[in-house]
């Protein structure tokens, strides 16, 4: 697998991350009456929102492949 395919997989990756981010704050802002439970979820939801938001800096900003 070359280095092109690679970073589309780490950015189609960090849009799933991005996928669930919006699913899980939805519940826990909309579905979640329990306190502790929406806590979680949304620090979840964070957490990958941030995890995603490095990986698409690291796709974009190591530049194009040369190939």
């Amino acid at each position: 697998m070359n280095l092109g395919l690679l970073k589309m997989w780490f950015a189609l990756g960090a849009m799933g991350l991005m996928f669930i981010a919006v699913i899980a704050i939805y519940i826990s802002r909309y579905k979640f009456q329990n306190r502790f439970l929406k806590i979680i979820t949304s620090s979840l939801a964070y957490t990958c929102m941030l995890v995603s938001g490095v990986i698409v800096f690291f796709v974009v900003f190591s530049g194009p492949v040369n190939e």
